[in-house]
């Protein structure tokens, strides 16, 4: 019945968030992040109430089942994107500033924050910089997918940005696994290198095999049902599937070798939308279903925001030299990139802004190096990133629509449909009058 309650809880606070946030002309995003403050343990959980919110981050946790299979199904959207007649013509410039914008971030921010140490050696270890560094390649695609939905973002910004999203993992998870091996090797002068590259390059190889066979088995079996209802629990079941196979771990000797869910499900959209005739269609319906989860997915990801990070005036200080560098590096790499790929004036202008939020891939980093290092550098390292999650996921959402909006992807309603909808809503509200008996 709690964890009913909490569900409820959840879902009710971040429609009614949105209520208030569309006045201040602010993403559901960022709404739903706020809702989840709020009735989060940093917050209303201080007081103890049952029913009101979370009193814990062991209840928050207890949900997180919900969290893994929305954001499935978010990856699982954003590999829809890929279809291979909309990638011969964004394909190579995704490509080139997927790689090269990553690259940039990680590099600038490797170079700010060994700066720092050497300036403060006893502040920042250096293998604590050089894993920063790493963990500064990765993007959340969610809140940028969620952003583009509701504004219905459309053009050149939006046709770059969620194959360069989706991309980013692939790129991240490879930068971290070099650069975390060469800060395991500072800190234990010796360590077994070929592993801690080795295991994140093949979670990326049997992560991509995985999602592409499931793939093509959903594809086939969709053959064989009618209705949209069974093609839509046909869909829901093979997403659920993959991030439920995603959680095992294969032990190879001394090597153990996972999964990404994100690049699975990502995976199996991609091979769905290309080899499905009527992905599209049901796609939408996929939609429907997940819209809830996905809006859950968020709530939580707030709730499960942590304060008491601002207690530690070091974290402060290397978060935000960490932001602002990982921004600067994030906008340049994308501008002189996209230079490169030859993109479209607005391409090169606003797209770097859209790939500052940072959450899950950078999360997960974020808990390898925290679970490997250990001691006060992993520790650091967590709430660095718990702080930097804080800010990017609270503002990220906003920027990526203030981008869209002056790359012309989101356009304003017209003056005729607003007022037909305001119109439409007055009949639909106004008193129905006593019927009268001659």
């Amino acid at each position: 019945m709690q964890t009913l309650l909490l569900i409820a809880v959840a879902l009710f606070a971040g429609l009614l968030m949105t209520r208030l946030f569309v006045k201040l002309h602010l993403p559901d995003v960022t709404a739903y992040l706020v809702a989840g403050i709020l009735i989060g343990p940093s917050v209303l959980g201080r007081l103890g109430l049952p029913g009101i919110g979370f009193n814990t981050t062991d209840q928050v946790d207890s949900l997180s089942m919900i969290s893994d299979v929305a954001l499935g199904f978010i990856a699982f959207a954003i590999g829809h994107e890929f279809r291979l007649s909309a990638l011969k013509q964004t394909g190579r410039q995704a490509v080139i500033i997927g790689i090269l914008q990553a690259v940039t971030a990680t590099i600038l921010v490797d170079i700010a924050l060994v700066a720092l140490h050497f300036i403060m050696p006893d502040l920042l270890p250096l293998p604590v910089a050089v894993t920063l560094g790493a963990i500064a390649a990765a993007t959340a695609p969610a809140a940028t997918l969620m952003v583009v939905r509701q504004y219905k973002a459309k053009g050149p910004v939006t046709d770059v940005l969620l194959p360069v999203v989706a991309l980013d993992d692939a790129v991240g998870l490879v930068i971290f696994a070099v650069s975390f091996g060469i800060a395991q090797s500072m800190k234990n002068g010796s360590t077994h290198v070929a592993a801690l590259i080795l295991e994140p390059l093949a979670e990326v190889v049997l992560s991509l095999v995985f999602g592409g066979v499931v793939g093509l088995i959903l594809t086939w079996l969709e053959r064989f049902f009618h209705s949209h209802r069974n093609r839509n629990a046909l869909i829901v079941g093979s997403v659920i599937l993959t991030v439920a196979v995603s959680q095992y771990i294969i032990y190879v000797g001394s090597f153990s070798f996972g999964f990404s869910s994100l690049l699975v499900c990502m995976m199996l959209g991609t091979v769905f939308c290309n080899f499905c005739p009527l992905s599209e269609d049901l796609m939408l319906q996929a939609d429907r279903w997940s819209g809830p989860a996905i809006t859950l997915f968020f709530v939580l990801s707030g709730a499960a925001l942590d304060f008491s990070v601002f207690a530690d005036v070091s974290v402060i200080l290397i978060g935000v030299v960490y932001i602002i560098v990982r921004s600067l590096g994030k906008y340049i790499g994308a501008s002189w990139s996209s230079v490169l790929a030859r993109s479209p004036e607005p391409v090169r202008k606003w797209l770097g802004i859209t790939l500052l939020p940072q959450a899950g891939v950078a999360l997960g980093m974020c808990a390898t190096a925290y679970r490997v290092l250990g001691g006060p550098e992993g520790t650091l390292i967590r709430n660095i990133v718990l702080f930097s999650v804080l800010i990017y996921e609270l503002v990220g959402p906003s920027l990526t629509k203030m981008a869209l909006t002056k790359a012309g992807d989101i356009q304003a309603i017209p003056q005729e449909v607003a007022t037909r909808r305001k119109k439409r809503l007055a009949e639909v509200t106004k008193p129905v009058p006593p019927a009268f008996d001659k």
